[in-house]
């Protein structure tokens, strides 16, 4: 009998909390199980293995990301939503590096895989701030990959304490939004000639 409680949910959860203060590679179902109270095998009623557990806080983490992109930029345009948008990836990724780590490594395992639906709202929050700037359609999904790829590139440097120039780091966050802002909106008012 599961114990009172436990649910897949507060395991997952739990598990998503550990990963964060110890970091993703060290989790294990042990750890967990002593962190929680229970003996191990109590945790295989409710997830399947540690596989299963590493991709259900990669759902999670999907899922929060996107709300925090969504909330953060509600109301806003242009470089406000980019530097609101920024910020609360910057946010997340410092603050919940280990399911951070989940959801970035995880692979969806089809189409009726929760991680599809809560990796597509992530990137719907992104786009919604892209669609701001009026990019040509042909040149938005670049846009959205140079976007992610900027601020997960930063965001997991900070969060592993590689920034060692001493320069502030706000500072150096804030000068790269900026450029991608005037680089977006350079090229929304100059688009590329079609090939011929």
């Amino acid at each position: 009998m599961p114990r009172a409680g436990l649910t897949p949910a507060a395991v997952t959860a739990a598990g998503a909390d550990l990963a964060d203060e110890i970091g993703l590679e060290h989790l294990s179902m042990g750890l967990l199980a002593e962190r929680l109270g229970v003996r191990t095998p109590s945790l295989y009623k409710h997830v399947e293995g540690l596989g299963d557990l590493t991709h259900r806080i990669a759902v999670l983490a999907m899922t929060e990301l996107a709300d925090a992109v969504r909330d953060a930029t509600q109301g806003r345009a242009g470089s406000e939503a980019l530097t609101a948008a920024a910020q609360a990836m910057r946010t997340f990724v410092t603050e919940r590096p280990g399911r951070y780590a989940a959801g970035n490594a995880a692979r969806p395992t089809g189409p009726e895989d929760p991680l599809v639906p809560a990796a597509d709202r992530f990137l719907g929050s992104l786009s919604a701030v892209l669609r701001g700037y009026r990019l040509d359609p042909a040149e938005e999904v670049h846009a959205l990959r140079m976007l992610r790829s900027m601020l997960h590139g930063f965001a997991s440097v900070e969060a592993a304490g590689g920034f060692m120039i001493q320069t502030d780091v706000d500072d150096s966050f804030a000068w790269m939004v900026d450029l991608v802002d005037r680089g977006l909106a350079a090229r929304a008012a100059s688009p590329t000639p079609p090939r011929s």
